[in-house]
């Protein structure tokens, strides 16, 4: 690797993110439970107390409404707060402060009070964790306006995205797939990733095209690598952000492949997967030579740990909507 790049993990890349945003604005705050000399359960703080101080990252109480709170009055005096939720199940206790305050707070000041907050969210199975620590609540929050969501797939993404989303004045739900934190990839700290709420194709095809995002991405690149083994040129494209979705790249990829298949590890029903169907439905009708078809986790609360391989969605579940959607 060159002296402008490194091979690191996602966490890492997470860490190193974060230490720049702290090391280029005093006004930047990293609170969340057992996030300082910890580091977080996942690690991705740790050192930065050592290196930056109590007063800029620090623990909070077992609580994460009072951690959002807490968050919202220290934006509305000027800074700029990240905060952790340990677990993605674990986030509902904030969800009032975050859906009817954090979201609504610069709409109902019309456009006066800024929200920059970040929310830092683990997310996603394939860790073998209990109840409660596999989730993917995305759909709650992309279905609440005033709220950004992002989530990278690869570590040059988290390097780049999470200093994005601090240096926005809106809030970012910024959802952190967890199964991918120790994958490495190359970090390119000399150029930066594509914009904050920009999807991008990630692998180019012409027959089918899989759309994606967080560890899913992994998935679909796996889908691809084995459906050209069998003859089928599969597009790739990385979502990177949930709302607002940039759907320029999806649908220039459908107006060429004519089919498109949608993979996502939450459940179907009223999902972001079912968003991407319904509008591409709406704007590519004539390209489409077959339904769009999804590929989810099924409609059921996450299952036991000894459960979660034949409920999480993975490439031969991929493959057989690619060989549906080419038999139409």
């Amino acid at each position: 690797m060159s002296d402008t790049s490194q091979e690191l993990p996602l966490v890492k890349a997470l860490n190193a993110g974060l230490r720049k945003a702290l090391g280029d604005d005093p006004k930047v705050l990293l609170m969340g439970e057992d996030i300082g000399p910890l580091g977080g359960v996942f690690r991705v703080t740790e050192g930065l107390q050592a290196d930056f101080g109590q007063n800029r990252v620090f623990d909070t109480p077992l609580a994460e409404s009072g951690i959002v709170g807490t968050a919202i009055g220290l934006a509305m005096r000027g800074y700029r707060p990240v905060c952790e939720i340990q677990f993605d199940g674990f986030i509902f206790p904030a969800f009032d402060q975050i859906t009817t305050q954090l979201a609504k707070m610069t709409s109902r000041h019309e456009g006066k009070v800024s929200m920059p907050v970040v929310i830092r969210v683990p997310y996603g199975g394939h860790i073998g964790a209990v109840e409660h620590h596999q989730e993917s609540p995305e759909a709650y929050f992309a279905h609440t306006p005033g709220l950004r969501l992002v989530s990278p797939s690869t570590p040059n993404d988290a390097y780049w995205m999470i200093q994005e989303a601090i240096a926005s004045n809106d809030p970012v739900m910024f959802f952190e797939p967890k199964s991918r934190y120790w994958h490495k990839g190359p970090v390119e700290f000399s150029a930066s990733a594509s914009p904050l709420h920009s999807s991008r194709v990630v692998r180019n095809g012409t027959e089918v095209t899989l759309v994606g995002h967080g560890a899913m991405v992994n998935v679909l690149m796996q889908a691809a690598e084995l459906a050209a083994g069998e003859g089928t040129s599969v597009e790739v494209i990385d979502l990177r952000s949930l709302s607002p979705i940039d759907y320029g790249p999806i649908l220039a990829s459908v107006h060429k492949t004519g089919r498109l298949v949608v993979a996502s590890e939450a459940p179907g029903f009223v999902s972001v997967s079912s968003e991407i169907a319904a509008t591409v439905t709406e704007k590519a009708f004539y390209s489409l030579e077959a339904p769009v078809l999804r590929v989810t986790a099924f409609d059921t609360p996450f299952p036991p740990a000894k459960l979660e391989t034949p409920y999480l969605p993975d490439a031969d579940r991929v493959l057989e909507a690619v060989d549906r959607a080419l038999a139409y």
